[in-house]
């Protein structure tokens, strides 16, 4: 009877081990319509911050790594089906999305601002922006500050599947602002000749209060499902070794001039 207890746990020790995943093959999926953070180049590929320094971390992490594009509003459920193995698409660590996944450290923090025309009054306030149409990229942090605080305060939120279409509609004049991630309003249109008429109205926030702080997130993580515990312990190591190597500071120049990590 012992011999075959000793058996019985040698072979589901084997079959463990078996199942468990070494990682050096890793999928990465990004929006790839995100500027400066993800976009797409002309042979379809993904560039950006966030490909970036996904790609330092397989090469921190002597893993082969490939890429698979995947629209935002399916990047969650994409990642829970199997589809790929982690997210590097600038998605916020907040208490909502840890609920159904697991994110590594952070590796970058932003803020929200509010962006229309250069000298506009407006200002990231219900008493400035009511009666207004305001513009979000759909499942966003913008997209859910705005809802839970404004949606239902005389704000006309207008919903959109991708950042760059918000622009066009307000270059056309059919959005009075977007509520939109500051760095990526700041590379990917304010500092392009589209967005030349226009600037951040009023202050940038990180949360005003406890209540916005718990909705804009604790920073930007790389997201990968709850039971993948040894792949999120790979990627914190290699990212603590990006930055304190250098090559996290090499790779953020090429996009910033000023520091993005946060506190």
């Amino acid at each position: 009877m012992i011999r075959r207890i000793v058996l019985m746990a040698a072979l589901a020790a084997l079959s463990q081990s078996a199942l468990a995943k070494d990682w050096t093959k890793i999928r990465f999926a990004t929006e790839g319509a995100y500027p400066p953070f993800n976009m797409t180049a002309p042979d379809g590929s993904v560039q950006g911050f966030d490909v970036d320094i996904a790609n330092a971390l397989c090469q921190q992490m002597q893993a082969e790594c490939t890429w698979v594009k995947q629209e935002w509003d399916g990047m969650i459920p994409a990642l829970m089906g199997r589809k790929f193995d982690a997210i590097a698409a600038s998605m916020s660590i907040t208490e909502d999305r840890k609920k159904k996944v697991d994110f590594s450290d952070k590796y970058y923090a932003t803020p929200l601002g509010l962006v229309a025309p250069a000298g506009s009054a407006l200002r990231p306030e219900l008493t400035s922006l009511k009666g207004k149409r305001i513009g979000v990229q759909r499942g966003t942090v913008a997209d859910n500050f705005a809802t839970r605080f404004w949606a239902n305060d005389g704000i006309e939120l207008v919903r959109y599947a991708k950042q760059e279409e918000v622009y066009l509609d307000l270059a056309a004049g059919r959005l009075d602002a977007t509520w939109v991630d500051a760095l990526e309003a700041e590379g990917g249109f304010l500092t392009k000749p589209a967005g030349k008429d226009y600037a951040f109205a009023g202050q940038t926030i990180f949360g005003r209060n406890a209540e916005e702080k718990a909705v804009i997130g604790e920073g930007v993580g790389i997201a990968v499902r709850k039971k993948d515990t040894e792949l999120k312990a790979k990627i914190n190591k290699a990212l603590a070794e990006i930055r304190a190597n250098g090559t996290y500071d090499t790779l953020r120049k090429k996009y910033f001039a000023q520091d993005i990590y946060g506190e």
